[in-house]
């Protein structure tokens, strides 16, 4: 397929090439972040294609969440919500927020205090079957999710951390609050994934949009592991972002 074309002649649907050479230019940065798509109309021009193979393969896009949607201002590549700066310094999501001056909204979906199975007790270093909070919430920016975090925490470590309202304090704090010690450090796994059914339904995306997944274990400066979970990015309406410095060789 050329770069403004599409092969009538090809086993590939037509929507799924102008899908492919959409996001193709998108990947390439010829439409940058936050700028308007040629109409559905100019593409049809120029590729020569009907209008609902065309509008097929945009709403693909949006599924996905690479390009999104404006009432009578056209479909623009999709600006991230909010960028996670990447760094030695451990912070929550809600502490990087605020340094970044990003309002949000947290709302909790499930808190519930609940037995300990035999991998998360393995984790939080807890006996099988031992009391544990279990937490899920949704961070949304400008009314839009834009994570979706599940919690695994140890109340040996905390107790009445299940008592605390996670819509206006945020994890970090109230476990340092109810433990008596500072946040250590965290070991952290990142993993690219789809969203699924249900974090697709949170998320507000298509179950098969690609999400960015979080898998992390967070410890008190004693060692002792707090919490352990995951937190689910939407691609495109968050990033990740870090600065380095390059070394002199020896």
């Amino acid at each position: 397929m050329g770069t403004n074309s599409v092969r009538k002649d090809s086993e590939a649907l037509l929507y799924d090439q102008v899908s492919d050479l959409v996001r193709e230019k998108i990947y390439a940065k010829e439409w940058g972040v936050g700028e308007p798509i040629p109409s559905e109309h100019e593409l049809m021009d120029m590729l020569g294609l009907s209008r609902g193979t065309v509008h097929r393969g945009i709403q693909t896009l949006v599924d996905e969440g690479l390009l999104t949607k404006q009432r009578g201002r056209g479909t623009f590549v999709t600006q991230p919500l909010m960028a996670r700066p990447s760094s030695t310094r451990l912070l929550s999501f809600a502490e990087s927020m605020d340094e970044q001056d990003i309002p949000y909204h947290t709302h909790v979906i499930e808190q519930r205090v609940e037995p300990a199975g035999e991998v998360c007790a393995q984790r939080l270093g807890l006996r099988c079957g031992e009391r544990h909070l279990f937490l899920t919430r949704i961070r949304s920016v400008r009314d839009r999710p834009a994570m979706f975090i599940e919690s695994h925490l140890n109340l040996v470590a905390c107790p009445g951390l299940e008592e605390a309202d996670f819509e206006r304090e945020s994890v970090f704090a109230a476990v340092e609050r109810t433990s008596g010690h500072d946040i250590g450090h965290s070991a952290v796994t990142y993993s690219a994934c789809v969203a699924g059914t249900a974090r697709g339904v949170w998320l507000q995306c298509d179950e098969h949009a690609p999400v960015l997944n979080m898998d992390q274990l967070v410890r008190l400066d004693d060692g002792t592991p707090f919490e352990w979970g995951s937190v689910w990015l939407p691609a495109n309406r968050c990033v990740l972002c870090s600065e380095t410095t390059r070394e002199d060789l020896v």
